[in-house]
């Protein structure tokens, strides 16, 4: 594009920013904004709308129903994502089922370079993800990078794809042989969750492309840009059109995704409610589907643990991105003495710098949305109703400069098992407190609850390890770690309500999800074998 066409549209988003923003971003934030704006094809952080990309083109919705993104901070208007049209959607599936005709023959080969390209890639642009993280969901700038770099696991780990897809060969009689290959299943799909745009997006893009897959992504229409980004990026990494394609929409698009007959498998990652939903409509049209739903994730502190870690350690997994994570440390079960570590837990936990996510020094950011925040405040207030202690009340908070943001302080609450704010899945910067007397006491407070997501055990006791690890009913565990997401060359363990599907995210589990076995089993007679020896003699017979 030509300079002065370059410097026209930055002046026109600057005027469209300015007319469309009530709540003005900080210097940094407006100046992070303009970059994104100016530098990406798909996304913008300066008032204009949010594009979908189908067939390798960065495409105007034709929509007339249009979502509004605000920075959680200031109520600023970012973008606009489109409801995406039956049309539209309709195009993009096309698009892939077209572009899989080519893209299932390519070599591995193939699919490898361009895993290899998109990793060099997102780490050359790694801030410009992270910006828009930041101004979208309201992390902080170092969580929004951590966002990234989890997902850039998965894409590294991608590029073993040749390993990963050998395939199996026997001689099973004389002369008859069966081999088994690793297939594509052909379209498939991806819906993101508002609270990893980054991480979500690539457990799913590189695992489902190298194996040779399209895919269709929908992030969450709460906070595209990453998503858009990436898109970018997998597109200057050479992917060719069509092999990936991004729709935005709420109930809308994900019910079409669910009935459309070409899409073969369904990746989400999300809340309770639009899993099962997802989960029960994907299944009905035949397709394969995963579902990573809601969590309660408790850690037991013992009182032989390490006090300085075991509470640092907490304190990070329960109000890191705000307790916006299905991996949050969100139940603190203190075991005898260590019951007796509270007050100094609320001490470290009042020194948290709540913030935007630039500001330096920031801890943690805003929640999401005014509706988040309202619903967070509520689950509070009803542990007061039901005679739970809140010991540290973060409702009302007031962050210096940022009179709009959908603040939430860090909050600890006592309460017991039968409460709501126990019960429900809070997904906000709110700890609850449980007491047990006994280990024993402690396992069985997590196995009677009913989700699995993951938990943990500070101790200094390998014999009290061994014995949580052996007998807790959580599929991700951790000894004296916090947040035990294993890392992509394992695979995501979650189980009980918090999981739907038979094959789980990323790893061994990620290729299973998106290949299909076929086998062929052959005979060539040894005896049939033709012209086994050329004769040079000299004819004697016609």
């Amino acid at each position: 594009m030509p300079a002065p066409k370059v410097q026209a549209l930055r002046a026109l988003r600057c005027r469209t920013y300015a007319t469309t923003s009530r709540s003005a971003l900080t210097s940094t934030a407006r100046a992070k904004a303009e970059q994104i704006s100016s530098e990406w094809k798909g996304t913008s952080a300066t008032g204009e709308n949010t594009k979908n990309f189908i067939g390798g083109e960065f495409v105007e919705s034709k929509t007339s129903d249009w979502i509004e993104v605000a920075d959680p901070a200031t109520q600023t208007v970012l973008t606009r994502v489109p409801e995406t049209t039956n049309a539209e959607f309709d195009q993009a599936v096309a698009s892939a089922s077209e572009a899989f005709k080519s893209w299932k023959r390519s070599s591995v080969l193939t699919r490898q370079r361009f895993i290899f390209e998109l990793q060099h890639l997102l780490r050359k642009h790694g801030d410009a993800i992270a910006n828009s993280i930041v101004l979208e969901q309201g992390k902080t700038f170092a969580d929004a990078q951590g966002d990234l770099l989890r997902g850039l696991q998965v894409v590294e780990s991608a590029s073993g794809i040749p390993t990963a897809l050998l395939g199996d060969n026997i001689e099973v009689s004389k002369d008859m042989d069966t081999s088994v290959r690793r297939l594509p299943l052909g379209v498939c799909a991806s819906i993101a969750p508002f609270n990893f745009p980054a991480m979500i997006p690539l457990w799913t893009i590189p695992m489902a492309i190298a194996t040779g897959n399209t895919l269709i992504v929908k992030p969450s229409e709460r906070d595209p840009g990453a998503a858009m980004i990436i898109a970018e990026l997998c597109q200057r990494a050479g992917l060719p059109e069509g092999v990936l394609n991004v729709v935005h929409g709420t109930v809308p698009t994900v019910n079409a995704i669910c009935d459309h007959p070409a899409i073969k498998g369904i990746s989400f990652v999300g809340g309770d409610r639009a899993g099962k939903h997802i989960y029960e409509r994907g299944r009905k049209t035949g397709k394969r589907v995963q579902a990573n739903l809601g969590a309660k994730n408790h850690a037991v502190l013992m009182p032989d643990a390490n006090k300085n870690n075991a509470l640092n350690s907490i304190i990070g997994a329960a109000f890191g991105a705000a307790g916006q994570r299905c991996m949050a440390i969100s139940v603190a079960v203190l075991v005898g003495n260590a019951q007796t570590w509270i007050p100094e837990l609320v001490e470290r936990v009042k020194k948290l710098n709540v913030n935007q996510g630039f500001e330096k020094g920031a801890d943690l950011g805003p929640v999401i949305s005014a509706a988040s925040k309202k619903r967070i405040e509520g689950l509070i207030a009803s542990a007061e109703e039901q005679g739970g202690r809140i010991i540290l009340d973060g409702r009302g908070i007031q962050v210096p400069g940022y009179p709009n943001g959908n603040w939430v302080g860090p909050t600890i609450i006592e309460a017991t098992t039968d409460m709501k704010c126990y019960r429900e899945e809070i997904f906000g910067p709110v700890l609850i407190i449980v007491p047990a007397d006994t280990l024993d006491d402690a396992l069985a407070i997590i196995n009677s609850n009913p989700y699995g997501n993951g938990t943990a055990i500070f101790t200094q006791s390998g014999a009290t390890a061994r014995k949580f690890e052996n007998e807790v009913e959580v599929g991700q565990v951790g000894i004296n770690v916090p947040i035990p997401v294993p890392l992509p060359m394992f695979s995501w363990s979650g189980n009980k309500a918090s999981f739907l599907g038979d094959v789980a995210f990323y790893g061994r589990s990620g290729i299973d999800f998106y290949t299909q076995n076929k086998t062929t089993t052959s005979l060539w007679k040894a005896e049939d074998a033709i012209g086994n020896k050329a004769s040079v003699d000299m004819p004697t017979h016609h």
